[in-house]
């Protein structure tokens, strides 16, 4: 699986963190905090699947453009970043070798930890 980082996608999390969008949640919350199949569909449906790409920090080139299965990494709910979900992410990336999106949910989790303190 050839996966590589969504530049679009990680630059649009970090302006989410920088205007406060984002949960400071722990690490387990994401299996109840994560959209549902019906949630991520009819996101795509108000918004397009541009917009739905924008939320995934992976983008697997062996899968077809136009398909939700090509988008790997979700980093939040389509309204806010998930610490749990950069946490569980990041985990997955480094067992999977995926090194530059590793370092993507790493920087993201830093910068939520460091304004979750400031505010």
């Amino acid at each position: 699986m050839v996966v590589k980082l969504n530049k679009e996608a990680y630059e649009n999390a970090k302006r989410l963190i920088e205007h406060g969008h984002f949960v400071a949640d722990e690490r387990d919350a994401w299996s109840e905090h994560a959209p549902s199949t019906q949630e991520q569909n009819e996101f795509i449906d108000k918004h397009g699947l541009d917009e739905y790409a924008k939320w995934f920090l992976g983008i697997n080139d062996e899968k077809k453009e136009g398909t939700k299965g090509r988008y790997k990494f979700p980093y939040g709910d389509f309204k806010d970043v998930h610490r749990c979900a950069d946490i569980s992410g990041e985990s997955r990336a480094g067992q999977y070798k995926h090194f530059d999106i590793k370092k993507a949910l790493s920087h993201l989790l830093g910068m939520i930890d460091s304004h979750s303190k400031a505010a």
